[in-house]
């Protein structure tokens, strides 16, 4: 057995790895960039070593430093975790070569699935279905619109060495084609240095349906049964469960055996997952469901598949990695249950879910409910450099039901300021009714974004025990209390609150003598539906700065002008795009609140930008 473990990851991944390390007795080595340097990670683990810079180009994806660190701190192994290096081949083959234990898959199977177009044409060859597509090698735009006019609309172009969602992008019209090759095109080189594309017939009511296999050294392969991933949002999975809602037994049976084949075909050892889109529209049918890809390394939502298994995969991955046969056979593991997992992420689903940037000073969520996954605790930062999620809401019980109302609970009563998260979002999506009855396809958010995507207002019963709180000072008099006491009038009642979205709501207080009871402080937390209101004291002049109405168009975070589509002076419609910024390796349109004027534009293709930098300003009125 592996005696030391380098963790060439971060945050919630590495966290979770260097767990079942030290349960199994093995000493782990963290690696840490600047930004990381006080990470729950670093002081997670025996040991840690510095890498680099921020940038993950400058640190976790620089293979030569992560295994001088192995060497260094004598660890034997390296557990790449996901994304960074996890499905590089050549970085795989140079820990092997350095003559260290690389745990994960052989580096030539990595290659075989690696490429999406070589991976289609193995299976093929392999007797495992696929959906129909274009796979070649003449990348010529002309090509590829025509190969995408001969499939018919809509298709989804897919960057070939894609993968996280990016390098994606759905085309419904043959007019629409160039723009969403050349921005998929950018996105894909930026993002994995590798611009190819492959063109795949896009499954109108899709749903994303995964199979967990593991390998051994001895020519063993099993299933962990499927998991559903159908509910995402720009091909980025939110919520994910195990099994399947609505997969009978021979689907299943079928489809997991075209994953053990699929993984046989490239002599796989380690966790592994392949997925499979399926035709919904008529339940989950065998002669319905292709394969798309092969995820080489272990996945975000591997928890649902440990959770109804009960088996830890990480222990797996580590006892495969040293020599030993898989710890059961396929008639040994079986479905108890039904678990699901969400992505709590620092963004904002009212902004086009942009990433929120800053210091989390609260966290905290009720472990009794749920599994919570995380590399964050209170005063972790969520910088510009990573990807922004906070935490893994994994829960396990013996129905659906029963686990979609243990979710929601989770996310009604979890914690984490001040940044603005995704929870609220989750909590909608969840009790969406097609959800709840398991109707569900990848589409499923798109169709309902605006609902689903909208912040509600805090209720007045909120409004009330905010005002209580803000208004009042202990032993209140008169003079003391905020209640707007005035010689020889009524007091007034009324006391304004503004939040952090910058909105204004007047609330009436109650008769005195609820001031005794409350502290009297600067603000307050309203807590509604999984949504976290911070309401302080309105201004006098109701306004709270920053907000979005007043049409000043801000850099969420620190990134690059990828395009500007508008130009001074220039009408404008309610949200129409109005420049691309990259950022966190993804593209984010920035869209005009209203309809309006732009009367100020300080951004250029090409150019740098700091966070909440005015790139725009939109005025109302016309041209």
């Amino acid at each position: 057995m592996i005696k030391s473990l380098l963790v060439a990851n971060r945050g919630e991944i590495a966290c979770r790895v260097i767990r079942t390390a030290r349960r199994m007795g093995v000493r782990t080595v963290a690696v840490y960039s600047d930004a990381d340097a006080n990470a729950l990670h670093v002081r997670s683990a025996d040991e840690a070593v510095h890498i680099g810079p921020a940038a993950a180009r400058e640190s976790y994806l620089v293979g030569e430093r992560i295994i001088a660190a192995a060497l260094t701190t004598g660890a034997e192994a390296i557990h790449p975790g996901y994304g960074f290096l996890s499905e590089n081949a050549e970085f795989a083959q140079a820990v092997l070569d350095a003559g260290l234990v690389w745990v994960g898959p052989k580096p030539h199977s990595i290659t075989a699935m690696g490429l999406k177009d070589a991976a289609k044409a193995r299976m093929i060859a392999a007797g495992v279905p696929v959906t129909p597509g274009y796979l070649g090698e003449d990348q010529s735009a002309e090509r590829l619109q025509a190969e995408a006019d001969a499939i018919g609309y809509p298709v989804l172009i897919k960057a070939v060495a894609g993968g996280g969602g990016k390098g994606m992008r759905r085309v419904d019209a043959a007019a629409d084609f160039a723009e969403a090759l050349a921005s998929c095109r950018r996105e894909a080189a930026s993002s994995f240095g590798d611009d190819r594309v492959l063109i795949e017939k896009y499954i109108l009511s899709p749903r994303h349906i995964e199979v967990q296999v593991f390998g051994d050294a001895h020519g063993n392969v099993v299933h962990l049964f499927e998991r559903d991933c159908s509910l995402q949002r720009r091909h980025q999975k939110v919520i994910e469960e195990a099994p399947a809602p609505g997969m009978d037994e021979a689907t299943r049976e079928a489809v997991c055996a075209a994953a053990v084949r699929a993984a046989k075909a490239v002599d796989y050892e380690g966790a592994g997952t392949i997925e499979f889109i399926a035709d919904g529209s008529e339940g989950l049918r065998a002669d319905r469901i292709w394969f798309m890809e092969m995820n080489t390394r272990l996945q975000v939502e591997h928890p649902v598949t440990e959770e109804i298994t009960g088996v830890d995969l990480v222990e797996w991955q580590l006892r495969v990695a040293s020599g030993e046969p898989l710890p059961k056979r396929q008639d040994e593991l079986s479905i108890n249950g039904w678990a699901m997992e969400a992505r709590l992420y620092a963004e904002d689903p009212t902004r086009g879910f942009l990433p929120s940037i800053g210091r989390v000073d609260d966290f905290h969520f009720p472990h009794h409910h749920a599994r919570i996954d995380t590399g964050v605790e209170a005063g972790a930062e969520i910088s510009p450099f990573y990807d922004p999620m906070i935490a893994k809401l994994i829960v396990h019980r013996p129905t659906r039901t029963e686990a979609v109302s243990a979710l929601r609970e989770t996310l009604d009563e979890g914690i984490v300021g001040p940044l603005v998260t995704n929870s609220g979002f989750l909590w909608r999506l969840l009790g969406h009714a097609a959800f709840e009855a398991g109707v569900v396809d990848t589409g499923l958010i798109e169709r309902n974004l605006e609902t689903l995507a909208t912040r509600p207002e805090p209720s007045r019963e909120g409004l009330a025990l905010a005002a209580m709180r803000l208004a009042g000072t202990p032993g209140a008099t008169p003079w003391s209390s905020r209640s707007g006491f005035r010689m020889n009038a009524a007091p007034r009642r009324d006391v304004r609150l503004s939040d952090q979205f910058g909105r204004t709501f007047t609330t009436e207080l109650p008769p005195e003598p609820a001031f005794d009871y409350w502290p009297g402080e600067d603000a307050t937390t309203i807590d509604e539906g999984g949504e976290r209101f911070r309401v302080r004291l309105a201004r006098a002049d109701g306004g709270s700065g920053g907000a979005a109405s007043d049409g000043a168009i801000l850099a969420p975070m620190p990134g690059k002008v990828i395009s500007v589509d508008v130009s001074a002076g220039q009408s404008v419609t309610k949200g129409q795009k109005l420049m691309v910024l990259e950022a966190m390796k993804m593209e984010h349109a920035l869209t005009a609140p209203f309809d309006g004027v732009v009367a100020e534009l300080n951004a250029a293709p090409g150019g740098q930008v700091q966070v909440e930098a005015l790139l725009a300003k939109i005025e109302k009125g016309e041209a």
